[in-house]
């Protein structure tokens, strides 16, 4: 698809997104967005869920190949509408303009408390780098000023906050590999963990009802996902990648691809160096990297690792706030949220949607409310990957004829195979803990009555509309 014309104004005047992401930032945004805390934390409640190291990395590999799936299914909707906002548009044009609007307004709220959760755990990583000496106030207080800096930070032209993205990415894939690389080439690590399981470990923090069987291997995919998740984040900056029809099918392809190659290599590297068992029996707070790092490198080497945890916990908040930003943007441009929120700033950026991405992750880390709706995040958007992949095969056939520069590899199947497995975790994830489940729903329809107010200034829902925008 060619680009459109390097053009800063339309006929008006008004100001436009800038094409400027090329392939290797856009990639680095999806890494930073991606790699972030899960992969570093959650392979103890993996080993919990499913018993041993064996079928932890067969849970990570089956993750990884639906995250793949994924970035096929979107690799076509995002090269046939490269919009800023993402999967707001190929919902809104298969379904019609309210649940384009449920979309953004889910995720949205969504991603205000994934930017207070990751500003917590930063705080909490540097706590513990600073050997837990941050007094209560400071604990209270940094989370705010790291998400008042790096809202100050995004408001910077796309391209440089793509070049810092990337420098965090480099720092990010360093600490993996050195996980990974270090532990089985400087621990006294044993290949004979791989025959062990942790049933009987104390696993704090993880119900009965998610340890083995269906259920167990469906709770430990929902962690995967949590650190797999991030993979489709390049699709909200549709409107600022250059030459979309190219780049966005390779950075989530190959991003993805490279992701789970680091995941399995981090991941084995912990099973060589601990027992099943003694990760079972790490405490909540404790990562497994750091525990894994400071079995064969010592106190010095785990707070490297911590330093590291800040890094990378960084990386995710900045990339959070700047994917963020985007959907309430595309929203405000569509009459759907108020007119300022689409405003672009002299940098080419949607400065006050920025803005308010910033100030409703504060409002969350002041309230605390954020803890649930970080508990329904990966329930509520499967919910939506899962509508985006029916909505493939609906503009298949609604427009036919619609400039499509990549096509699913694999169509009908491979699509087919990401909804079944979709399906299969929502409806685990029901089954297993209702309580977030109805939650996530309860997320979603209470975008209903701000539709409403929008919506009667608007015209007729035609579906087709949302094929037009930035």
């Amino acid at each position: 698809m060619a680009d459109p014309p390097a053009s800063t104004s339309t006929a008006t005047g008004e100001r436009k997104l800038l094409r400027s992401l090329t392939l290797i930032p856009a990639m680095a945004i999806i890494l930073a967005n991606i790699i972030g805390t899960g992969v570093f934390v959650k392979a103890r409640v993996m080993t919990i869920n499913v018993g041993t190291p064996s079928m932890v990395l067969v849970v990570w590999i089956c993750a990884g190949m639906l995250t793949l799936t994924g970035s096929l299914v979107y690799a076509e909707l995002s090269t046939m509408m490269p919009r800023s906002g993402g999967a707001l548009h190929y919902i809104g044009a298969a379904y019609g303009r309210r649940w384009g609007y449920l979309y953004g307004w889910t995720i949205t709220l969504a991603i205000g408390a994934s930017v207070a959760a990751l500003a917590i755990l930063l705080v909490t990583f540097l706590n513990d780098l600073l050997g837990g000496g941050l007094p209560p106030w400071a604990l209270r207080t940094l989370p705010l000023v790291f998400i008042a800096v790096t809202t100050a930070l995004n408001l910077a032209s796309v391209k440089s906050t793509g070049h810092l993205a990337t420098a965090l990415t480099v720092v990010k894939i360093a600490l993996v590999l050195g996980v990974g690389i270090g532990g089985f080439l400087i621990s006294d690590g044993s290949w004979q963990n791989y025959s062990l399981d942790a049933i009987g470990s104390a696993g704090e923090g993880v119900p009965e009802s998610a340890r083995h069987g269906v259920r167990g291997f469906g709770a430990a995919m929902l962690g995967a996902l949590w650190s797999y998740n991030g993979w489709a984040v390049i699709t909200a900056l549709g409107g600022e990648v250059k030459d979309p029809g190219r780049t966005l099918p390779r950075t989530m392809i190959w991003g993805t691809l490279l992701v789970i190659a680091l995941y399995l290599l981090i991941n084995a590297a912990y099973f060589y160096v601990l027992t099943p068992m003694e990760i079972g029996n790490l405490p909540e707070s404790k990562s497994i990297a750091n525990a894994t790092v400071q079995r064969f490198g010592g106190n010095t080497m785990a707070r490297l690792m911590s330093a590291g945890l800040v890094i990378s916990a960084y990386g995710t908040l900045h990339t959070t706030i700047m994917v963020g930003a985007r959907l309430p943007y595309a929203l405000a441009r569509k009459g759907l949220m108020p007119a300022s929120l689409g405003i672009i700033s002299a940098r080419r950026v949607p400065a006050f949607a920025v803005l308010a991405t910033g100030a409703w992750g504060l409002v969350l880390a002041l309230s605390g409310t954020f803890d649930i709706l970080t508990d329904i995040y990966v329930f509520v958007i499967w919910i939506f990957y899962g509508m985006s992949c029916v909505a493939l095969f609906i503009l298949r056939r609604k427009m036919p004829d619609a400039e499509r520069p990549y096509r699913v590899w694999g169509y009908p199947i491979v699509p087919a195979i990401f909804l079944v497995v979709t399906t299969f975790l929502l409806v685990n994830t029901f089954l297993a803990t209702p309580g977030r489940a109805i939650s996530g729903f309860v997320m979603v329809v209470s975008g209903l009555p701000v539709y409403a107010y929008y919506s009667r200034r608007l015209g007729s829902d035609e579906a087709t509309a949302w094929l037009g925008g930035e």
